[in-house]
């Protein structure tokens, strides 16, 4: 049921009203979510009537239309960036956030040495959740907080930038996220699409890969979740007028062997000298071909995946990386493995033989935070070089005193806490785990495909 306010000024605007009638369940309009937005950047909505607003808006959730209008006000409270001047097809993509999650590193700088222009603006880490943007900042002199010409003059030079996002980029997003995370209201499928795609659609982006996380490690525990979430993340995309393809991948065991900054960051190297972990390739390899596909140079997605291969065989997605961190500031010190002794090593109990059968992404991820990997309040610091390399993965055999994992961390007070939260993190069979693709499903057009 729509109901609509008539907003003649801004005087008669009466913020109560609409969250009365959201509360009461029914469709706002969206000329009634902007003044309410609106009203809130600027001060005229205080923060406990929002705050009112957002539960409501939890409890009741948005309609598509609410949500796209609600996407729509936040993407405008900022800069959109247009780069419509730029050659090529613009082509981002996104994660819902996963545990050794350096997809971004690898893909980005892949795409980009196969011709497509890759703008992204990436985050810190979410949660218990990596952000890109952290891992980058591990890299001495490596600025984020680029300027909106220093952004432009990149892409159009070298192909691919990493930003942070500013204060101009969607500020009513950054307001929100604030008080949606000391209301309870995160999660929220309306409003985490709406928080996603506001930043996204102002990076100036033509179309948009989706990697959508599912299992343990991930904010959707289940299939059908992040089914919803796909949906709503890409109806949105395709409103404004963004082609957009989403992937449901699994993210019930940490992607590659290394969670932490740092370490994540070495990996994304031997990433892009052809030496990666096969799961984290695999799903880097299937973004970047959508990724191709969409920006036009390749007929297909499994086309675009070739021509990614080669570009990551013939040295030409590492020398793009490569440009990238010099362009915006970064030693190349990056170049060699971090010289890193391990803080303790994690061995497999007496008794066990046989197979690694799991490895819990969510316990591994909540110990490199308390490590130092991450924040536990946004006002912590990050270890850099802080994280845990996994030594062993599922189907890996396994024997008494065998190494599982590798503990780097400077609190080495909790030593003791750590390696036993890691140590229950794995699981062991006396038969191999039946293998299950990291690939879920595919949703493109509104239509979904088994990967």
């Amino acid at each position: 049921m729509q109901i609509a306010f008539l907003v003649r000024s801004h005087a008669m605007f009466n913020p109560q009203r609409v969250i009365a009638a959201k509360r009461d369940g029914y469709t706002l309009a969206s000329k009634d979510i902007t003044a309410l937005v609106n009203g809130f950047v600027r001060g005229d909505v205080p923060p406990y009537q929002m705050s009112a607003f957002l539960m409501a808006a939890f409890l009741r959730g948005l309609s598509n239309s609410e949500t796209a209008s609600l996407t729509e006000c936040m993407l405008h409270s900022g800069k959109v960036l247009d780069l419509s001047d730029l050659p090529g097809t613009k082509v981002d993509k996104h994660s819902t956030g996963g545990v050794g999650d350096s997809v971004s590193l690898i893909l980005a700088p892949t795409v980009a040495a196969c011709g497509v222009p890759v703008p992204m603006i990436s985050g810190r880490g979410l949660g218990h959740t990596g952000g890109t943007i952290d891992k980058l900042h591990s890299i001495p002199g490596l600025r984020t907080n680029l300027s909106t010409s220093e952004y432009r003059r990149q892409l159009e030079a070298i192909g691919v930038v990493i930003g942070s996002a500013t204060k101009e980029i969607a500020p009513a997003d950054r307001e929100l996220y604030a008080l949606r995370d000391v209301t309870s209201t995160v999660a929220s499928i309306p409003l985490i699409a709406a928080s996603i795609m506001s930043k996204k659609l102002a990076a100036g982006l033509d179309a948009l890969v989706l990697d959508v996380k599912v299992g343990a490690g991930a904010f959707m525990s289940t299939v059908p979740e992040a089914r919803r979430l796909a949906e709503t993340l890409a109806r949105i995309g395709e409103r404004f007028g963004k082609p957009t393809v989403a992937w449901i991948t699994r993210m019930d065991v940490p992607l590659g062997h290394c969670v932490g900054n740092r370490l994540e960051i070495d990996e994304s190297v031997q990433c892009l000298k052809g030496d990666g972990p096969q799961d984290l390739m695999k799903i880097t390899l299937t973004l970047s071909g959508e990724m191709i596909c969409l920006g036009g140079l390749a007929a297909t997605p499994d086309e675009g995946i070739e021509m990614a291969r080669e570009a990551i065989r013939s040295g030409k997605a590492l020398a793009t990386f490569t440009r990238m961190v010099q362009a915006q500031g970064g030693s190349l010190d990056f170049l060699e493995p971090s010289v890193l002794c391990p803080a303790a090593t994690v061995r497999a109990p007496r008794g066990v033989y046989g197979f690694i059968a799991d490895i819990d992404a969510y316990a591994i991820a909540r110990t490199s935070v308390n490590m130092g990997v991450g924040r536990i309040s946004k006002e912590d610091d990050v270890d850099p070089e802080a994280g845990i390399v996994l030594r062993k993965k599922p189907g890996e055999e396994i024997a008494p005193g065998d190494a599982l994992a590798d503990l780097y961390t400077t609190r080495t007070n909790r030593l003791t806490e750590f390696s036993a939260a890691v140590s229950t993190a794995f699981q062991f069979s006396d038969k191999p785990p039946i293998e299950r693709s990291r690939l879920v499903d595919r949703l493109e057009a509104n239509e979904w495909a088994i990967g």
